[in-house]
């Protein structure tokens, strides 16, 4: 058998995440490539309406979700799983049938909602609870539950009695069970609002793009390349993580699927080269994490933000380029960094795959990522660029496969018999179709995330919670920008130990973005993005670091050790946002000579930072200049003009004496 027929039948048995019989396998692949059909006939052939685009969606993607995770696990369904899961079933497709059908009429009511409606959204609402719950986890159940008992709650709500445990702050006039059920599944502002609506469109086609990506190849691609650049480099396998995960997480849309990806082939290979485990693993999840805000996709955030913000998503790719770059660099530099210190080398040249080899057998999956770049800048919107995008790549992957059999084959003594080209086309069907299955199993928690936080958000919007959480964190800050952001770090921090990214960051938006933009006079898209970014720490930070943890597991290290390296490693996440904030040029733009200026303050002051930590950069360097990085750094993020310039050139000084004093015993013994 050849090798893409070995690969379709192993990738077509991957059709789920647990042990279950094979008709259930088979209905999740079916349900799978019939949503991924759907979505690109919607965005490429036929635009549908919004509800009819995102009750279609959600009902595709509770039905996914209800057949990959059993009600009781792990464990067998049996008779008692199965009718359990076989209402969930059916009340999932009622759901979206239910507003397809009648949209209409709901319509045409305007509020006065029939009894009939508010049954439908009740079990709609119940529906979306269980399947985050088993998707997503527990906890984002629970705050939904929370949401939900809090509308209610207030002297005219339908639960009137829970006003007497919400502190004064919280409280509201309260909502009755039809007011509330009519908002979250007939308003445009709850289950069907606006973060579903770009999962259901931007996300989800960017999500199948990537399937295909992964299915044909392209990540061993990347990390092929990646080692190619780096490996003979001191400490290449861990500089190869950085590239890698960074092209990866335009591949993935997750922090912890770039970790153990990439990471099954660094973390061993940093170990054999002097990194300890803690270390290997922290360097992978902290350049795994990198992959979450390096664009074009950035996870799902662009999208998100293009929406909130209304600025064009190419725009938000654009700004978002040079702060991917500095957050990466600086992961980079601590990698060097450590080799330096530990006189680690680079591995053997026999080992290393050759970038022309590389580019040989992979440069299929360039194009679809020119393709992609290209009509972007063309103002095409993201759900048909994405479509034209997934067309591509079948088209060169078909194309490749199609020279490799009927040219090159031949040329090297296989002919190209009837035989292999029909065996090499069903192959690729099998390959189509597992790329159309993955992308929609890939899909399932970011929508259920979005879908969850729907309900939240439509809370949000009814008992007007946002504004009362911003007038609470301008209460605890006193006024103060620094312990706002601290605040927000902190909120990011609490809610990324429960939630998805996506999720902590639209929870965090509409809880604080207001007051980050109306109060305290940070520009909307950067607000946005300080959000988003702090949403990532999550990853990263003990005690709960999921991508840490993760690094851990292949590392075969401590799992708080290594998130205490991969927190280390990250400083970029914490410190970058910060100076976006206090130095807005670098995102809105400004005189040229000042953006340039700006951005190589940034640069250095990253790179002093990260040197200060270490102790080490050209060689050792002395607890007096390590303490004097820090006010010289706190400076170059003032906004003062004066005060960075003497930031920066304090930061020159103190890197140019280390680079002179590491110098010197060379100089010396160059007379003898």
């Amino acid at each position: 058998m050849s090798d893409p027929e070995e690969r379709a039948r192993t990738l077509t048995d991957m059709s789920g995440t647990t042990s279950q019989p094979r008709p259930v396998l088979w209905a999740i692949v079916a349900v799978g490539v019939a949503l991924s059909l759907f979505q690109l006939y919607s965005a490429g052939i036929e635009p549908l309406g919004l509800f009819y685009q995102r009750s279609i969606h959600l009902s595709f993607i509770m039905v996914l979700c209800f057949l990959i995770f059993p009600v009781f696990g792990e464990r067998p369904r049996g008779l008692v799983g199965w009718v359990v899961d076989g209402a969930f079933l059916a009340a999932s497709v009622a759901s979206g049938a239910y507003l397809v059908w009648n949209l209409d009429a709901i319509f045409s009511r305007a509020g006065f909602w029939s009894e009939t409606d508010i049954w439908m959204g009740i079990l709609t609402v119940v529906v979306v609870l269980e399947a985050s719950r088993r998707a997503i986890g527990l906890v984002m159940t629970l705050i939904g539950v929370v949401a939900i008992l809090y509308g209610l709650a207030g002297s005219r709500g339908a639960l009137p009695w829970l006003t007497d445990w919400l502190p004064g702050l919280m409280q509201h006039r309260g909502n009755s069970l039809d007011r509330l059920v009519g908002q979250l599944y007939l308003g445009q502002e709850g289950i069907y609002g606006l973060p579903l609506g770009v999962a259901a469109t931007y996300i989800f086609v960017f999500v199948l793009f990537g399937a295909f990506l992964e299915v044909t190849g392209a990540g061993k691609f990347f990390i092929d390349l990646a080692y190619a650049a780096t490996g003979r480099k001191p400490g290449g396998p861990a500089k190869a993580a950085v590239l890698a995960s960074a092209g990866m997480g335009s591949i993935s849309g997750s922090a912890i699927a770039n970790v153990v990806t990439t990471g099954a082939f660094t973390i061993p290979l940093m170990k054999r080269l002097g990194y300890r485990p803690a270390q290997a693993g922290g360097i992978e999840a902290a350049a795994s994490t990198g992959g979450q805000i390096t664009p074009p996709l950035m996870g799902a955030g662009a999208f998100l933000i293009s929406e909130y913000t209304r600025v064009p998503y190419i725009d938000i790719v654009l700004v978002s380029i040079y702060p991917a770059i500095l957050y990466l660099g600086t992961v980079y530099l601590f990698v060097h960094i450590v080799a330096m210190k530990r006189g680690m080398s680079g591995m053997p040249a026999d080992e290393l795959p050759v970038v022309r080899d590389v580019l040989k057998d992979g440069w299929q999956f360039i194009l679809p990522l020119f393709i992609l770049i290209f009509l972007l800048v063309q103002n095409l919107s993201p759900m048909r660029v994405g479509f034209w995008a997934i067309l591509s790549v079948v088209a060169v992957a078909f194309l490749r496969r199609a020279v490799e059999i009927l040219v090159l084959e031949p040329r090297r003594g296989t002919p190209a018999t009837a035989g292999r080209i029909a065996a090499s086309l069903r192959a690729g069907v099998r390959i189509l179709v597992e790329a159309l299955s993955l992308g929609a199993r890939n899909a399932v928690a970011v929508s259920m995330a979005c879908a969850i936080a729907g309900v939240i958000v439509g809370v949000v919007g009814l008992t007007g919670l946002g504004l009362k959480f911003s007038s609470m964190m301008i209460a605890f800050s006193g006024g103060n920008l620094v312990l706002a952001l601290i605040l927000v770090l902190l909120a990011s921090l609490i809610l990324g130990m429960g939630l998805p990214v996506t999720a902590s960051y639209i929870v965090l938006i509409v809880l604080v973005g207001p007051a980050l933009n109306q109060e305290f006079g940070i520009p909307l898209l950067i607000a946005h993005l300080v959000v988003f970014w702090y949403s990532q720490d999550s990853n990263v930070t003990p005690p709960i670091a999921l991508a840490g943890f993760a690094g851990a597991a292949i590392a075969g290290s401590k799992p708080l050790e290594t998130s205490v390296q991969a927190w280390k490693f990250a400083k970029g996440l914490y410190l970058i946002p910060v100076f976006m904030v206090y130095n807005p040029e670098i995102i809105l733009g400004g005189p040229v000579w000042y953006v340039i200026f700006t951005g190589i303050i940034c640069a250095l002051a990253l790179a002093a930072f990260a040197a200060a930590l270490e102790g080490f950069l050209f060689g050792p360097m002395n607890i007096v200049s390590r303490l004097l990085v820090i006010p010289a750094t706190v400076a170059v993020f003032h906004p003062s003009f004066a005060v960075e310039s003497a930031g920066a050139v304090g930061l020159a000084a103190i890197l140019a004496l280390n680079w002179v004093r590491a110098r010197r015993p060379v100089a010396d013994a160059a007379p003898t």
